[in-house]
């Protein structure tokens, strides 16, 4: 049987951001790739992964510190984008698994940022919104974000909002939550709901 069966990687990212705008020429890059991977046979969380990334066109300023408290030092020690996008494919292989993210921001991002750095898209293309799957199956009218999504799961809010790795394990609880209730759309048949 194949050793992937049934993974997830559930990925979050924490990208440079300003108050308001931007500075002359910067450009919102990624700087922390947060990830968890999720078995969904046994419904639990397997792995916990980070990386951290040298921004090459912007700067951590005081708000991206303060929302994420990643500094500028910390992510000077990081590695390029290319060196991340290698390593999520070589040892998280991103390009085989399903991924799933809280909304469509982490997706697009990559996107955008590889179009930009002409580096391959380190994802398979089987993203799952894990936002989206949620307020289905909560039936909800306006999508939630991670926190309030939490709170109406019952679920606690683990380590530090809005730091990538941290996050991903959140988000990470959210899916097997959902997977079971049955609301997962890659669980497992028996993941259904009795």
């Amino acid at each position: 049987m194949d050793r992937t069966t049934g993974l997830l990687n559930v990925v979050d990212i924490e990208a440079t951001c300003w108050e308001g705008t931007p500075p002359a020429g910067a450009v919102s890059e990624i700087i922390e790739i947060g990830l968890t991977v999720v078995d969904l046979g046994s419904r639990q969380r397997v792995g916990r992964h980070r990386i951290v990334v040298r921004p090459a066109r912007s700067s951590v300023g005081a708000f991206c510190t303060e929302l994420t408290g990643l500094t500028q030092a910390e992510v000077d020690g990081g590695v390029t984008f290319a060196e991340a996008c290698r390593l999520l494919a070589a040892e998280h292989l991103s390009g085989a698994l399903p991924w799933a993210s809280w909304g469509d921001y982490d997706r697009k991002q990559f996107t955008r940022q590889c179009a930009a750095a002409r580096v391959r898209y380190p994802f398979g293309h089987r993203h799952l919104n894990a936002k989206a799957v949620f307020t289905e199956a909560h039936g909800l009218r306006k999508r939630p974000g991670m926190a309030q999504a939490l709170t109406l799961a019952g679920l606690p809010l683990e380590g530090r909002h809005h730091r990538g790795e941290d996050d991903a394990w959140n988000i990470a609880a959210l899916v097997l939550d959902l997977a079971a209730r049955g609301d997962w759309p890659d669980a497992p048949p028996d993941a259904a709901r009795p």
